[in-house]
């Protein structure tokens, strides 16, 4: 049984994952918008891929004879500049998500609940996984601009990330 503060917790989990999925889903949206379909693609690659994360915490839940008790999103931003500024607040997105993954590993930990500690430490690997690659396309952003050749070869790079093959999963 899950006890009902890890429960709380963890369907909290699953509405900031959907959010995150959602906000990736509105970058996708915007550097479609600009012609970027590399860069679009790849973010819905990783809209699927927070998807996916939400369903691991409620499967869990599941699992563990607990209730899943779904949130209310809000809605995402519609523009958020040049391609720089997209991924920018992707890496703050993963930063985010970071904390609260720490914050539920803390909160396991200190109730005594063994059992979710797999399931966590998993999320903490996938983070690390998450920031570097984001902040090497960040990174990569910076070095080769928002305009010009350099910006069409990274988005034709990104466009490789194959739809529904998300990495990390």
């Amino acid at each position: 049984m899950l006890p009902n503060k890890i429960e709380s917790a963890f369907n909290e989990q699953i509405r900031a994952e959907l959010q995150s999925a959602y906000l990736y889903l509105a970058m996708a949206a915007d550097c479609d918008k600009q012609s970027l379909p590399g860069c679009a693609s790849w973010l819905r690659s990783q809209w699927e891929e927070e998807i996916a994360h939400a369903m691991r915490f409620y499967n869990f839940i599941i699992d563990r004879d607990g209730t899943v008790e779904l949130k209310a999103l809000d809605a995402p931003e519609v523009s958020f500049g040049s391609p720089l500024a997209v991924f920018e607040r992707a890496l703050e997105n993963e930063r985010q998500v970071t904390a609260s993954i720490n914050n539920l590993y803390q909160l396991v930990q200190k109730e005594g609940d063994f059992a979710s500690q797999p399931l966590l430490d998993w999320f903490v690997t996938e983070q690390v996984e998450e920031e570097a690659t984001v902040g090497q396309i960040v990174d990569d952003l910076r070095r080769v601009g928002d305009q010009g050749e350099g910006l069409y070869l990274l988005d034709k790079e990104l466009g490789r990330r194959r739809e529904g093959g998300s990495e990390g999963e």
